[in-house]
């Protein structure tokens, strides 16, 4: 008969899949910036970004506001590597008056109870933290603010709807200030939700712990979500815990077909008609009175009690959830049932208590039946979020209905388990949640503000103002004109080398041409068949040969002969052997020239070390290399710089392009000077290409200032220690190590990584540049970011991969400031030049770190732009500078040279 009558409580697995999918879709309307307004379930952000990572420590407050008493906590934090605490607590009433009076006289009753805490436990000289937990729905932007949308449970106070919750506490403790003695002070630090609260005690003793569940007097739960799933927050980065308030579930009419008339009566005869319809048929503080109004209807349609209805039974509240739980009791069940109906006046029959018994299962069972449904919705989120296929988890649990009800925990972890059966969930019962919760938020937040302090004062010294890279351009501008000038060229560090290339692309070169590009690991051969007038084009052919490191940093001899037989291989694939054809080298290593033909190497760099190289002419030694190997004969015409043949090829696209700028593994600018301001080169008329070699810039100690601890110790452990100082600022194959440096120091800090220096991390040159590209890649997700990170053998957590991102950006904007502050130098010096207001001019570039980087390009235009006004300047990739360029140089310098003849 009972099961008949309440046919429509009784819900299947099908019906709870239908309302998990319906409650996810309420999420995700929560989550969205427009959908947000209209959504029942308001997935309120709670700006906790962190949970417990066991390195807390400290003594907090916190007070406890929402349940039937108000509770005032002291929490010990020991970091004592066994993640022990210590609570002590004191319980206060909360009288009805307070509970339905006005803001005022609830805040001055809050403050008193703390004062009165304090004075117990002798704590009135100190300053404490205090974490607020307030289990009401408050609106938040930020952790320490909360305005209060509407009260819920039994409380109904005047006048502190819409205000700000953590201010009012703060006003009532500031009337009290006299009665500290002048020391002691409290810091509101946190307002926590008591669900938000329960995750983090969990959390404290379980790592894995990102769920918080409340089932008591009122329900609700909260989760971590990812940032950038949460519209209402600025930014996309880590996660953040979301307090979904899901008791207004169905508010909008969602679970009507759910609802039955009982439902409907007990809400018409609530405090708050047509709100939090969802925790009406969940919570333990309608449940006793649901189980009243179905007796009420039976006995009335005398199917209990022989239909006489006792005034007990038309009482609203008299059945309470203390009693549904007594009756429902395994063994002693009935007599309890007995003795309650009968303390109300009714005078059951055996089949009587049978009858109420199952009404107070069916009505318990269902509210354990929508809430696992609802909580497998979470975790469903949760595990798609992270992308796996099956999730390890635990759920953080508070509330009386959980923790005293005799089936209820049971049913629910069954239902959950049988609903999401690839979660593999763990229940974890909290202890005293909301008030060390509170504490326990506090204290992350105490311990997340310290580590962002000390983050902040590691990554300080790479903002630079734009008055540090104003200095900057004009101290490149200084050396740039030393390294001109005869009497200080000697001495300069920008050397400013002549390369003879005189001009820049017509259009009227033609011919096949050979290429040979020495600059990195990687060493190309490459046949170029440029065509002239109509049908203007560029065809290229090229092999790709590498270098192994002993021969890298062999001897010369070794290196030029493996180059030659290179060409051999080169030219016997083409089937060119016999053709004596003009050749470009690209060789991208500082030279001095004496003429387009003649290069003597000034210095190794990049990692090359050959011995008997340094100070002889590259040219020479590659004629005799051919000479030792006597099979083929080659013209050599042009030994070139790769920034030159990158402003080359643009320059056969675009006459406008008179700098060259390189901005990869190495970091260099060439640009086409007057003749007339070339001291070094005999002449006056015409233009000259210079390759700055401005990686030198800053070797005489003039931008010291700007150089951190962390580009020292890369200095100092790099090959060339003391020599190309701004290039390890500003180029690919140093910002790296840069960013592992800063890694390390974070790490000793016990600021990343838990404190653990790994093996990996302590490996020079682990972190290729590649990573920093790819993880400050904004389309990438932290989870990503988690697993380029474990590539490297650094296992991190959410909070860790933000640090790491937010490293790797400091370093890569500074290069690309430091890159824009040289450019802008040149840029002004080349408008000076031509004696114009405006310059219009087109910059050449190439290299990985402009190519790829997500944003070192966008940086490096903006610097520009902002400290050379006046010249408006293009960015142009360039193809293949080194290969192309090379052959257009040996093409241009042919067509000068027949000029000449």
């Amino acid at each position: 008969q009972v099961d008949r009558y309440l046919y429509h409580m009784r819900l299947s697995d099908d019906v709870l899949l239908d309302v998990m999918a319906r409650f996810q879709a309420e999420m995700v309307k929560g989550l969205g910036r427009d959908t947000n307004p209209t959504a029942t379930v308001k997935m309120l952000p709670s700006f906790v970004r962190s949970l417990p990572d066991g390195s807390e420590k400290g003594d907090f407050l916190a007070v406890d506001l929402g349940g039937s008493q108000f509770r005032a906590h002291r929490v010990k934090v020991f970091d004592d590597g066994k993640q022990s605490s210590q609570l002590e607590s004191k319980f206060y009433p909360t009288p009805k008056e307070v509970i339905q009076g006005n803001g005022a006289e609830l805040f001055d009753y809050v403050a008193d109870c703390l004062l009165d805490f304090m004075e117990t436990k002798n704590l009135k000289h100190k300053k404490l933290p205090l974490g607020f937990t307030f289990s009401f729905p408050c609106k938040q932007t930020k952790l320490e603010e909360g305005i209060l949308l509407a009260w819920t449970k039994h409380f109904k106070v005047r006048g502190v709807q819409d205000t700000d919750v953590v201010g009012s506490l703060r006003k009532a403790l500031q009337k009290h200030k006299a009665s500290f003695v002048p020391a002691g002070d409290v810091d509101v630090l946190a307002l926590v939700n008591d669900t938000v609260g329960t995750m983090m005690t969990c959390g404290y003793d379980d790592q894995r712990c990102e769920v918080g569940l409340i089932i008591g007097t009122g329900t609700n739960a909260c989760y971590m979500e990812e940032m950038r799933h949460i519209d209402l927050v600025e930014g996309d980065e880590g996660r953040m815990c979301i307090n979904t308030e899901w008791g207004a579930f169905g508010d909008d009419g969602a679970l009507d077909d759910l609802r039955t008339e009982f439902d409907r009566e007990l809400d018409l005869g609530s405090l708050n008609p047509g709100k939090q319809l969802f925790e009406k048929m969940i919570s333990s503080l309608y449940l006793g009175e649901l189980v009243r109004l179905i007796l009420l209807k039976m006995t009335k349609e005398g199917l209990l009690f022989n239909g006489k209805v006792s005034t007990a039974l038309l009482t609203k509240g008299k059945i309470e959830m203390k009693h549904v739980s007594a009756m429902e009791k395994y063994k002693e069940g009935l007599s309890n049932t007995k003795e309650i109906l009968t303390e109300l006046n009714l005078f059951p029959s055996e089949e009587d208590c049978i009858a109420v018994q199952h009404v107070c299962t069916i009505v318990s069972f269902r509210s354990a039946n929508l809430c696992a449904a609802a909580l497998a919705a979470i975790l469903t989120r949760l595990r798609e979020n992270k992308k796996l296929l099956r999730m390890r988890t635990t759920v953080g649990i508070d509330g009386g209905l959980y923790k005293t009800h005799p089936q209820y925990a049971k049913r629910l972890h069954k239902v959950v388990r049988r609903l999401v059966p690839n979660c593999d969930v763990r229940f974890l019962l909290s202890v005293s949640g909301s008030g060390k919760g509170a504490a326990m938020v506090t204290a992350v937040a105490y311990r997340l503000a310290a580590q962002r302090k000390q983050i902040n004062a590691a990554l300080a010294p790479f903002l630079l103002s734009l008055e540090t890279l104003r200095e900057v351009k004009n101290k490149m501008r200084t050396e740039l004109e030393y390294g001109l000038k005869r009497e200080t060229q000697a001495s300069a560090t920008v050397k400013m080398l002549p390369t003879y290339v005189c001009g820049t692309p017509d259009g009227t070169e033609k011919g096949k041409f050979l290429a040979l590009d020495l600059g990195g690991t990687n060493f190309r051969v490459l046949l170029v068949k440029i065509r002239s007038g109509r049908r203007r084009s560029v065809q290229m052919y090229n092999k790709i040969f590498a270098i192994p490191l002993e021969i890298m940093q062999g001897t010369g001899e070794e290196l030029f002969d493996h180059i030659v037989q290179c060409i051999a291989d080169f030219l016997e694939y083409m089937g060119i052997k016999g053709a004596r054809l003009p050749l470009g080298f690209t060789f991208s290593f500082p030279c001095r020239q004496a003429s387009i033909d003649k290069g003597t190497l000034v210095g190794w760099t990049k990692g090359f070390k050959a011995t008997d190289c340094e100070g002889e002419d590259v040219v020479d030694m590659l004629r005799e290399a051919i000479r030792r190997r006597n099979e083929f004969d080659l013209d050599i015409v042009a030994v070139v710089n790769d920034t030159v043949g990158t402003m080359m090829t643009c320059g056969y696209e675009d006459p406008n392009c008179e700098i060259g700028l390189i901005a990869g593994t190495g970091s260099n600018v060439c640009y086409m000077e007057d003749m007339k301001n070339i001291e070094i080169v005999e002449g006056n008329e015409g233009k000259m290409c210079i390759n700055t070699e401005w990686g030198g810039f800053g070797d005489n100690g003039c931008i010291d200032n700007i150089r951190t601890k962390y580009d020292k110790e890369v200095d100092e452990g790099s090959l060339n220690p003391g020599k190309q100082r701004y290039e390890k600022m500003t180029s690919g194959m140093y910002l790296g190590e840069i960013v592992r440096q800063i890694l390390i120091d974070l790490t000793k800090q016990g600021l990343l990584f838990r404190g653990q220096i790994s093996e990996s991390l302590r490996k020079r040159g682990i972190f290729e540049t590649k990573f920093l590209s790819q993880i400050e890649s904004d389309r990438l997700a932290l989870l990503q970011v988690r697993r380029i990170l474990q590539q490297l053998g650094l296992d991190s957590t959410c909070e860790d991969s933000i640090i790491v991102k937010e490293v790797c950006g400091a370093v890569s904007k500074r290069a690309a400031q430091l890159c824009g502050a040289g450019l802008a130098a040149i840029v002004e010096k080349k408008r000076e030049n031509r004696g114009v207001e405006h310059l219009q001019i087109t910059v050449g570039v190439d290299g990985t770190l402009y190519k790829l980087h997500p944003h070192f390009s966008r940086v490096l235009r903006e610097t520009v732009k902002e400290l050379a006004p006046q010249c408006d300047v293009t960015f142009m990739l360039s193809e293949d500078g080194s290969g192309k360029g090379a052959a257009l140089i040996t093409a241009v310098a042919k067509r000068l040279h027949n000029v000449g003849q």
